[in-house]
């Protein structure tokens, strides 16, 4: 009988479960939605539960469609969205029906309190963690204290997403290194909570998870659980990781210095290395690696795909139109529009920054804008100069990585945009370096939690075995005459950027005053 192993990618819409065999080759997937709620403007919840039915239905499927037997199944491993909040109390049960995701943003109070005890660039500086500081679960706790106490009382614990997860499939209640170094306590160079970070806070030490390798295998999975997925009682379940580091296991950052790019609706860069990329001044938010020794820093913008998509439907909605009459993919119609425009999108510049800054701008209240628009300009040049802005915007975060680190001559790119070939035409040129499409692309967090599962139970020697996986299907090499065009124009972009968040400063100034 062949041996398999399922991985779970638990993010932010849905839960996705992979079917790996011992090779490391994907034989099935399926997903699962779940719904995120908004009950009051900052708060960004979703309810554990429906995380945990979602594990299961998708299980369930998975096996119905790949007709896998499920005793061929010996371990499964997972990767989670990080900066959960999942309070427990001491019987193990889930005290709120719905719990704060990373981008909820509630807890500024907290964070300005804290900020009275620990002055916020030590607290950046010991932790990595550079989303803005409300965002971070130690915060989201401090709040959960302040507002609700009676359900703060009874809690034991307070774990994260995939962790909640891991609980239910065995019981077991605890993190890894890549998820407690979210917690906003953590010290990334000591690899442990930080006892000064806790006490600032004013909460118990014990309120955090004990800290297991990603590797670990934490328990193996009980029958209840086990009838619920349709499983066999008795596999292994590994601790497995924070999605942002299961990722760039799953693409290939498995050495000093590899990067990646994931495009999708927000986009962001990511270097492996030895040591914590911190910066005061860009803020790179950095996350333990899932492997040992080391960390996985990154930096983003905030909208990428969501801007294409805002184009999408303002600009195109004839295009939308066309591809459902001829069940095309709109995004293909778009791009090749798009090619029709020269490089440089005849002058056009487009600021994506539609969802406001990242640590990185100059403010938060940064907007998008198209620069230069003449009556000459054709709905091409919008298009062109819409992805054009998107890399440019990325080009800037990829130059603060290149000043801190050595980075590799060639970029992975994973995720939806990396079908493109035009996409990976206009990052080649604009980044100036080879661009590498492989076999994995929307799949790269899900492999990094089947790593996790395979090297834990002993299925893999190594992680090496990812290189392997990775079948190169293009590379796309810079092209200099169009590198020397963007390379004229993006001091332009950054300037332009600066003087739009002055404006949005002063239009936020407005709108509050």
């Amino acid at each position: 009988m062949d041996t398999y192993l399922i991985a779970y990618d638990l993010g932010t819409s849905g839960n996705k479960a992979a079917l790996y065999n011992v090779q490391g080759a994907c034989v099935a997937e399926c997903f699962e939605a779940y719904q995120t709620f908004y009950p009051r403007s900052g708060w960004h919840e979703q309810r554990p539960l429906d995380w945990w039915q979602a594990v299961a239905a998708s299980t369930r499927r998975l096996l119905a469609e790949s007709g896998v037997d499920p005793a061929a199944i010996v371990c499964c491993g997972i990767s989670g969205h990080s900066l959960g909040v999942v309070p427990l109390d001491a019987h193990g049960n889930l005290l709120r029906e719905a719990t704060p995701i990373w981008s909820d943003s509630r807890a500024s109070e907290q964070a300005q309190r804290f900020f009275q005890n620990i002055p916020e660039a030590e607290w950046y500086t010991i932790t990595g963690n550079g989303f803005p500081p409300p965002l971070y679960s130690v915060f989201k706790i401090m709040w959960f204290r302040d507002h609700e106490p009676e359900m703060f009382a009874r809690v034991d614990k307070f774990i994260g997403t995939k962790d909640y997860i891991n609980y239910r499939l065995t019981g077991f209640i605890g993190s890894d290194y890549s998820y407690a170094s979210g917690t906003g306590v953590y010290d990334l160079l000591g690899w442990k909570y930080s006892p000064r970070l806790i006490e600032a806070s004013g909460l118990s030490a014990s309120l955090f998870p004990e800290i297991v390798a990603s590797t670990q295998v934490i328990g193996t999975l009980h029958s209840e659980a086990a009838a619920e997925l349709g499983l066999k009682p008795g596999i292994k379940v590994v601790c497995g990781g924070v999605d942002n580091s299961c990722m760039a296991l799953g693409a290939r950052n498995t050495r000093e210095g590899r990067v990646y790019n994931s495009q999708g609706s927000s986009s962001w860069i990511a270097v492996s290395s030895s040591k914590p990329l911190i910066d005061l001044r860009v803020r790179p938010y950095v996350f333990t690696h899932v492997l040992p020794g080391m960390f996985t820093s990154a930096v983003s913008t905030f909208s990428a795909g969501t801007s294409f998509r805002w184009v999408r439907d303002h600009f195109c909605r004839d295009l939308k139109e066309q591809a459902e009459r001829q069940q095309v993919d709109v995004y293909d119609l778009m791009t090749a529009e798009a090619a029709q425009s020269p490089v440089g999108a005849n002058g056009l510049l487009f600021n994506p920054n539609m969802a406001g800054g990242t640590s990185m701008s100059p403010s938060v209240n940064i907007r998008g804008a198209f620069l230069g628009l003449d009556l000459a300009h054709t709905r091409a040049d919008i298009l062109r100069a819409a992805m054009e802005g998107i890399a440019l915007e990325l080009r800037l975060a990829l130059d603060e990585l290149r000043r801190m680190q050595t980075l590799s001559s060639e970029m992975l790119v994973v995720g939806g945009g990396s079908h493109s070939s035009l996409w990976r035409q206009i990052y080649a040129d604009v980044y100036e370096m080879d661009i590498v499409k492989t076999n994995i692309d929307q799949q790269a967090a899900a492999l990094g939690a089947a790593a996790c599962a395979a090297v834990g139970a002993g299925l893999w020697h190594s992680f090496d075995i990812v290189d392997e996986i990775h079948q190169v299907e293009d590379i796309t090499r810079p092209i200099a005459a169009h590198s020397q065009v963007y390379r004229s124009y993006l001091p332009i972009f950054a300037r332009a950027g600066e003087h739009l968040a002055e404006l949005g400063d002063r239009i936020a100034a407005l709108r509050t005053g």
